[in-house]
This record gives C-alpha cells, structure tokens and sequence, in this order.
C-alpha cells in the first residue's frame, strides 16, 4: 500500500519547513507548494490524500484555491492554516468543502491529529464510494431487499440462472415480488441491454390476446387498420415475461407453447414464421400442479416453463426483513414528498412484524407511503399508524394460536367490513388486485 501523499501550500517558508519535518517522520509523502501556480501544477500532476492550505496567499484568495483543489479531486481533504483574526474565513472555508483548519501558532500534534482525521475521511470517502460502485455493477437499477436465508438463496441462484437462457417460471403470493424478481434476473443477464417486455396475462382482452403476443397484419380482422408488431417481436433480443400467465385460457395456451418451443411465431393474418430471440420468464400466484390436474393449464406447457423455477415466500414467513423493507420504503418515499422522516419508533416495527400481510411487499410498500404522506414529525410513530388506519386487534388475531390462512382470511374480512363492502378499497389497502381478493373470497366460500 502506497504512503498517503500530502501537499503543503503556504508562502511562509518556516511553516512549510515546519509541517514538513512533522509529517515526513509520520511516515507520510510531503510536497511542498509556496504559490498557488505551483501547487495547481502539482496537483493536476499527483493524487493528493490531503492539503494543508494557507487561506492568505498572494495572487489568489484562499477561498477560490479551495474551490479549484475540490474541483480537480473532490475527495481531496483540505486542512486550513489561519492566523488570529481570521476564523471566521476558515469556518467559511469549511462550508465550501475544507474539513478542518488550525489556527497559527499550532504545536505538532495537533497539526497530525488533524491530518489523520482528514486521512481517516478520505479513507472512509473511497471505500463508500467502491462500495457504491460495486453495489451497483452487482444490483444495477433493480433493488431485491433482504437478508433473511431464502432471500439470499433466492438471489444467488438467480445470479447463475440469469448468465443462461433457460426459461423461468416464478411463483408466489400477490405482492411477493415475481415482477421485480423477473426484472432482476433480465439486468444480471447477458441480455441487459435489450427489451423487458411485460404482458400482464390478467388484464388482457382474450380475444385480443394473440394479436398482442404476435402481432397482427393490416386487415386480419375488423378494426386491424394497420400492421401491428406483437410483444414477442418488440422483446426480440431481450427478456418477455409473462405476468400471471395461469390466467390465460387453455386455446391461448396451445398457440403459446408453439412459441416457447420453436422461438417462432406468425401474426395474425399472415402465413409468414418470424423467429424471435427471446428469453422467457413466467410468473403466477396459482399452483400450476393442480391447474394442470383440474385441466385449466395444458401439462406440456408447464413442463416447458418450468425448466427453472423460484417460489417467493410470503411477507409473513420473512419477518425480520420487514424492517429492511420498511425503511427502504421510507427513504424512496420520503424523497418522493420531500420529507425527512428518519425512522420509525420500535413500536411500529413491533406491530408491522405481527401484522400477517396479505398483500405480502406491496401491502408493506403501500402502507408506508400512506404513513409518509400523513407524517408530521420525524419519526413514523403509532398516532400515524392509527391516521391511516392501520390496526391489529391482537386479542382477535394473535392471542389464538391459528394457522396462518385464518389469521390472513380474518384481517381480510376485518378490512372488508370497514370499508362496507367494496372490494377496490379493500383489495388497495392490501397491496392486491381485486381479481386476486375475489378468489380469496371464493377460496373461503364468501364471494
């Protein structure tokens, strides 16, 4: 490791000299600058780890060679050297980007004393920088929070499966996070720089649905008035994932898997086969095993998406990520409304680890924007949480040891009854849509 390098720059010989023979016998490598020409050429020269600056110098203020010194190396510690009367200036000089000033005369240790603080901030300067750096060459854009062991797991396989082209199918709950994992597994992969093109499979017209996959010729059918290019074509390159595709029907499904297999497909209309270079990702709240045995989901099919899979666990099995998660939803939040909220009181994390989270993530992320929006303070406290309406009655929920599908279908019913009724409510203050409530409801025998 090289020696931390350290120029001196002040027009009075018996103070250069001075510091000089001070920090040599630190172990550090001293230049030595007595005007400011000379210690610009110097530093546009040499990586300097830390300054010592005279704040009166001839030809320049001290307060403009600051500002220079900062604009060649940003992360160069500058020490101001004062005289008596001038403080005011070297506390101004710190406002501009100086960390520390010594007022003449100083003894020796105090001139290291300060120059190991500012070699100390220089360090921890470069090392948070190289690890934001690192952390984005390793989690690009796309941000997976968490640190319990099936997270890590979840990330680390998907690291290895990102570097092939093998198709993917990913399941969990509404809210668990299937989207943003399939967006992470695209930005990992050698296909980065190409499309991600989504198709969400429960929102889609059916009898549109082929024409949105392939595309289709000007005229296939009334209201076809032009040439449209199809999903698979746009995310040819890149990565087409499929959103809840366990609700697309079973006729769909055949025409589908002529794509998955042969990486070709045929607009409507048209007899032309356009090949697609296209990498697969499907994901679903659905058990596509019992899909399959009921014969709403065709058995060749899942065998061809499931080639690799993942399973993302509910919120409520993940609990000690819920402060991870909290707090990385009040951060983008808070710079969202232009509110500095600091954190929350332990007794609101206390509460968000015994709330059973139907909605899983999204539940989380829309409660903490609704918290961020009615803050007032710094901090997230329990007067905020009953603002917004967030209560667990624990005498009706958690005193009663109950599985987990109870403790989920009474909060649900809780918050269906409070607001009278309406599904779009409720299925928003979830974190879920309101197709993925009905068939709670169904599941439960209540729709």
């Amino acid at each position: 490791m090289s020696k931390p390098r350290i120029l001196i720059i002040d027009d009075d010989p018996g103070i250069r000299d001075a510091c000089f023979h001070v920090l040599t016998r630190c172990g550090y490598e001293v230049d030595m600058a007595a005007r400011p020409g000379e210690a610009l050429g110097l530093l546009s020269q040499y990586e300097f780890d830390a300054v010592l600056l005279d704040l009166r110098m001839p030809d320049i203020n001290g307060l403009d060679l600051l500002k220079q010194i900062k604009e060649i190396d940003p992360l160069t510690e500058v020490i101001i050297i004062t005289a008596y009367g001038t403080v005011e200036s070297a506390v101004k000089a710190m406002k501009n980007g100086a960390c520390d000033f010594l007022e003449k005369p100083f003894n020796p240790d105090e001139l290291k004393l300060a120059v190991e603080k500012a070699l100390t901030r220089r360090r921890l300067a470069l090392e948070n920088l190289y690890l934001k750096r690192t952390l984005q060459e390793k989690e690009g854009k796309i941000a997976i929070i968490g640190e319990s062991s099936s997270i890590k797991k979840i990330i680390q396989l998907a690291r290895v499966v990102a570097q092939t082209d093998s198709t993917i199918l990913i399941t969990g709950e509404s809210g668990t996070g299937k989207g943003l994992l399939a967006r992470k597994i695209h930005e990992l992969s050698p296909r980065a720089q190409g499309p991600f093109v989504a198709v969400d499979c429960g929102t889609l017209v059916p009898t549109l649905f082929e024409s949105e996959l392939f595309g289709h010729v000007k005229g296939a059918f009334t209201g076809a008035t032009s040439h449209k290019v199809g999903k698979f074509e746009l995310a040819n390159g890149g990565t087409i994932f499929f959103d809840e595709i366990g609700n697309i029907s079973i006729d769909i499904q055949a025409k589908l898997l002529k794509a998955v297999e042969d990486k070709e497909i045929s607009p409507v209309g048209s007899h032309k086969v356009v090949k697609v270079d296209v990498r697969i990702v499907a994901a679903t709240n659905k058990n596509l095993e019992e899909e399959v045995k009921k014969g709403t989901f065709r058995k060749d099919l899942f065998y061809r998406l499931n080639v690799v899979s993942f399973n993302l666990p509910p919120l409520r099995e993940r609990i000690e990520d819920i402060p991870l998660l909290a707090r990385y939803f009040l951060q983008k939040f808070g710079r969202k409304y232009h509110k500095n909220i600091l954190d929350f009181e332990e007794e609101v994390l206390k509460r968000f680890s015994k709330h059973p989270w139907p909605g899983n993530v999204r539940e989380l992320e829309n409660t903490i924007e609704r918290l961020v929006i009615f803050a007032t303070n710094s901090h997230i406290t329990l007067a905020d949480l009953k603002l917004i309406g967030f209560e667990i009655q624990e005498d009706e929920v958690l005193a009663e040891d109950l599985p987990l599908e109870e403790v989920e279908k009474r909060y649900i019913l809780r918050i269906l009854k409070k607001y009278g009724g309406n599904k779009s409510k409720t299925a928003k203050v979830l974190g879920i849509d309101r197709k993925t409530l009905r068939q709670k409801l169904v599941r439960w025998g209540l729709s």
